[in-house]
């Protein structure tokens, strides 16, 4: 049996910051701010998604689970990049999005940022995606909802890739996406931060270039290699959006009010 190991929650902190799914569900606070930061590519197509005007529903990936979620909510369904086609258009690529017809409702399943906000909605917290895109308005938006302080902590989660055989690979597009929003609210006067919180914001600081080193990090490299250079562009294109995704009570990505 797993000991409960309280002091991997970070207590007492007002920021805080951890990895992947098992991060999500030790630091969920029924009280705080989950934010969910998947820069390449799940956080990115849902602040793409919003400005569109298309809700999105998180999802485990599988196939048959996936289908009949889309089934059951009357939504389109997203499809692995490659498996794109005239009639099933939608997929976790934003480029790919921008272009695709519109959809009123849609279902993007991917085992990384999608999976940790579907287990997020369990928990009681409010849930956030947030991205390089949106990461001055996302933090605006928490401080003016009073998240941010230790009673109302605001958990930044890094979703990560995986390796083969599905064990979490740490993605340098995820902690500098989450080191800029814990930068913005620290600026806003957001805190304590943990000592997690406070590393990633300083990996943040001391990188020059976002948009450079997002550019260059093994994910974008490997989207580059495959085609999908436009996601990477639009990915680091730091606060060029506006739109703040919250999930509400039917379980979609919506623009915050």
């Amino acid at each position: 049996m797993q000991e409960h190991i309280w002091w991997a929650e970070q207590p007492g902190k007002g920021v805080r910051f951890e990895w992947g799914m098992h991060g999500a569900a030790r630091l969920a606070d029924p009280d705080g701010c989950l934010v969910v930061v998947d820069v390449l590519s799940f956080s990115t197509t849902v602040s793409v998604a919003a400005q569109l005007g298309t809700r999105i529903y998180p999802c485990a990936p599988g196939d048959e689970i996936a289908a009949a979620y889309a089934r059951r909510e009357g939504a389109k369904l997203a499809v692995a990049r490659h498996d794109v086609t005239p009639r099933a258009p939608w997929s976790l690529s934003p480029a790919g999005l921008r272009i695709a017809p519109p959809a009123a409702r849609l279902v993007l399943p991917c085992p990384d940022g999608s999976a940790i906000a579907a287990l997020a909605a369990t928990t009681g917290a409010t849930v956030v995606a947030a991205c390089l895109r949106n990461v001055e308005a996302v933090g605006s938006w928490l401080i003016s909802q009073g998240y941010g302080i230790s009673a109302r902590p605001v958990t930044v989660i890094a979703a990560g890739e995986h390796w083969p055989g599905a064990s979490l690979r740490p993605a340098t597009e995820d902690l500098l996406g989450a080191g800029a929003l814990i930068a913005e609210l620290a600026a806003q006067g957001a805190g304590p931060l943990s000592v997690e919180a406070a590393t990633a914001k300083a990996a943040c600081e001391a990188t020059v270039d976002l948009g450079m080193a997002i550019a260059a990090c093994a994910t974008s490299q490997q989207l580059a290699a495959l085609g999908y250079v436009e996601d990477v562009v639009i990915a680091a294109g730091v606060d060029s959006c506006i739109v703040v995704p919250v999930l509400d009570s039917e379980g979609t990505f919506v623009p915050a009010r």
